[in-house]
């Protein structure tokens, strides 16, 4: 009955796809863009961003973790829809880092899955155009294989799990719980990186060993509490973060799991722990950080002898971390630093005759740099070559951007905690553009069209949603009238059932900023949508007051906010204060001139009364229409795209409170979101036909003229 209904569903959409191709005279290879599995394509996209993050960095290359979850987000992706177009890309970036692990682990098992991962490219895939590069990458593989062994690597990182494969998952963890019982009698041997090390891989290696088995999640779990503790005598970011990476890997893979429950109580604890701890370790035993001669010089610490320096009030500012994200076309850089200071920037020229590039820096005043801050971040994208942070004076730490090429560029500041954000943009031609890493699989690079021209050429106008389920993980929001409800997990579950009706009925691609219980900074979400090329941005809340009676719907767009209550709406979403809410509107006037306000606007008026409307009809009594607003939210600060921010109830309130935790409602909230959705692509629709090459709508008499030619 199923398999029946399988392949009339396939049928179905088959035939969809051609018609959309004969209709519209479209080269067929364009049409599975519309026509792929759901999900699939989004789990490809992040395992090889996880990837391109993992090249990034050579001290996790050394971990074996890391590899592990890369390669799983990509068997997610083939596991997904296993006969569709995404299949075998995805089993072959499997089998690719495999092979690359190889290098690192020098495990026959390892290469031994490597060629098994190429080989079935090679059988079930017979068309695909990834049939001969796992062919070539089979026999480099047999090739290499046939070599001699080269000698055995006395790095730690290189030691062959392949060893202890003999053993079953359940006495390796056995042996792993020897080995750490051994080192917690003894704290000489503790303070000593390598006998964790030790530990460590043995637990990782039963995670390897039956990624699917009862023991697997035991064995990660245990590889990250033991990073954990090695962090607190090292005190080093990576080992903090390689604990991190464990826990993410049980909650986001093993939902049945009782470690799962365990991993995100970890997160919680860690993440304020790790503001409590001082560094304080040995230098020359844990915190060992080996650098190259090159970048030991660059980043050498400024002369300790002079004075730190402070702010009134007698506090240091440390510039503590620089983060990214970025496509060909868009690329934001964050500055991260404890306490709000001064800040200067200016736009450098390219001087070819000392062979430095156009450059862009911000001087943050009173500050210093911390100690265990990445100094430089390699970004190589289309616009940027890399950002780098150093002690400029006694006074100023200094961060410079290497710019390979750029449109336009914007700065602006947020606060609790307060960072600078660097937004840089790329030219409308360069949008077109798309690296051949993100080509649709099947197709060659020179037919691969830019996010959303397929949906444009067919006046869509939206082919890719995001949606933005607010707070999560050490963030859980407003706290709900019932006991245990908050809003974090309440806006996932309607942000869940949103994407599934969207995805249904406008036949998009809908990205989730996070489909679990992870936190996420404001301005990552934004940049999340932004990387993607999304064409509309939702993000999902839900309201609260101290009034328990305060009911009612409301949506908002990014503008100067007209009231008091919208400014306290936006204080409470930004986590900050209505005094810093109201100083931030002096920038915005700058920060949105290149914003799509108007489209917004239109966006939130379309979904604010479909909502209404559709509640209204389902039954539901006392759905208050709180209207469309305007408020400077930090979430939708640098959006390229039509945002807006529903907050979906006051889960505050004793009513709302039960019907944002009832499934029935959420499916009746989604249902009238959707419509909204609908109706405004239908509204631009039109207009999107009539539209200016240049990109600004035709005058009424040259809409005229083309509606009397078209007729």
């Amino acid at each position: 009955m199923n398999v029946a209904r399988n392949r009339s569903m396939l049928n179905f959409r088959t035939a969809v796809c051609l018609l959309l191709a004969a209709a519209f005279s479209l080269a067929l290879l364009l049409v599975p863009d519309l026509c792929r599995a759901d999900g699939a394509s989004e789990l490809y996209f992040n395992a090889e961003s996880c990837y391109a993050q993992l090249k990034k960095d050579t001290a996790k290359m050394r971990m074996r973790h890391h590899w592990m979850r890369c390669i799983n987000g990509f068997e997610r992706a083939y596991r997904k829809d296993s006969r569709g177009p995404w299949a075998p890309a995805s089993l072959y970036m499997t089998a690719v880092l495999y092979r690359d692990l190889s290098h690192y682990s020098g495990s026959s098992a390892d290469r031994n899955l490597a060629g098994e991962r190429f080989r079935q490219v090679i059988d079930r895939f017979p068309n695909s155009r990834y049939r001969g590069k796992a062919s070539q990458a089979l026999q480099e593989l047999e090739v290499a294989a046939r070599k001699p062994p080269k000698p055995k690597s006395s790095k730690p990182e290189s030691r062959s799990p392949a060893a202890s494969g003999a053993q079953s998952p359940k006495k390796k963890y056995l042996a792993a719980d020897a080995c750490y019982r051994k080192l917690q009698q003894s704290v000489s041997r503790q303070k000593y990186r390598h006998n964790w090390l030790k530990c460590i891989r043995q637990y990782e290696d039963v995670h390897r060993l039956d990624p699917e088995g009862p023991w697997a999640a035991a064995g990660l779990y245990k590889s990250g509490r033991l990073y954990w503790e090695l962090y607190r005598w090292s005190k080093l970011d990576d080992d903090a973060a390689a604990a991190r990476s464990a826990y993410d890997t049980i909650i986001a893979d093993y939902h049945q799991s009782r470690y799962r429950a365990r991993a995100q109580r970890e997160i919680e604890l860690h993440t304020e722990l790790h503001r409590q701890i001082k560094p304080a370790a040995p230098p020359d035993k844990i915190a060992e950080i080996t650098r190259t001669p090159k970048e030991e010089h660059r980043a050498a610490a400024p002369n300790t002898a002079q004075p730190s320096p402070t702010v009134p009030g007698g506090r240091p500012v440390t510039v503590e971390n620089l983060r990214y994200w970025s496509n060909p076309s868009y690329t934001r850089v964050v500055i991260d630093a404890t306490r709000e200071t001064a800040y200067t920037h200016r736009l450098l020229k390219k001087d070819p005759s000392l062979g430095k590039p156009q450059r862009l820096y911000v001087d943050l005043k009173h500050s210093r740099l911390g100690e265990r801050i990445q100094r430089t971040i390699p970004i190589n994208d289309d616009l940027l070559i890399d950002a780098r942070a150093g002690q400029f004076n006694t006074e100023s730490v200094r961060v410079v951007v290497d710019i390979k090429s750029f449109e336009t560029y914007k700065i602006f500041s947020l606060k609790d905690p307060f960072r600078i954000v660097i937004d840089v943009w790329g030219g409308e031609a360069r949008q077109a553009t798309r690296s051949p890493e993100q080509a649709e699989p099947g197709q060659g690079v020179k037919k691969r069209l830019p996010s959303g021209a397929l949906a444009r050429q067919l006046a869509l106008g939206v082919s890719r949603i995001v949606i933005d389920p607010g707070h999560g993980g050490k963030d859980y929001g407003a706290p709900g009238y019932l006991k245990g409800v908050h809003e974090k997990r309440v806006v996932l579950q309607l942000a869940r059932r949103l994407a599934k009706r969207l995805r249904s009925e406008l036949n998009c691609e809908i990205l989730l900023t996070r489909s679990g219980d992870r936190y996420l900074t404001l301005e990552e979400r934004t940049a999340y949508a932004n990387t993607k090329n999304a064409d509309l941005f939702i993000s999902l809340h839900t309201n609260a007051h101290r009034d328990r009676r305060a009911h009612g719907i409301e949506t908002y767009f990014l503008n100067l906010a007209t009231d008091d209550e919208s400014i306290r709406v936006a204080a409470m979403e930004n986590a900050t204060s209505q005094k810093n809410i109201s100083d931030l509107q002096t920038i915005l006037n700058d920060l949105m001139q290149n914003a799509k306000i108007n489209e917004s606007s239109r966006l939130a008026g379309y979904v604010q009364t479909s909502i209404i409307g559709h509640l209204k009809k389902a039954g539901y009594k006392r759905i208050k229409n709180k209207g469309v607003k305007q408020a400077p939210f930090y979430v939708l600060l640098g959006a390229r795209m039509p945002a807006i921010l529903i907050e979906t109830s006051f889960i505050s309130n004793p009513t709302e409170c039960k019907r944002l935790v009832s499934a029935k409602f959420q499916e009746r909230f989604s249902e009238a979101v959707t419509a909204g959705v609908k109706k405004y692509i239908e509204a631009t629709q039109s207009t999107a036909l009539y539209r200016h090459p240049a990109g600004r709508y035709p005058g009424k008499s040259e809409l005229t003229a083309r509606q009397k030619s078209n007729s």
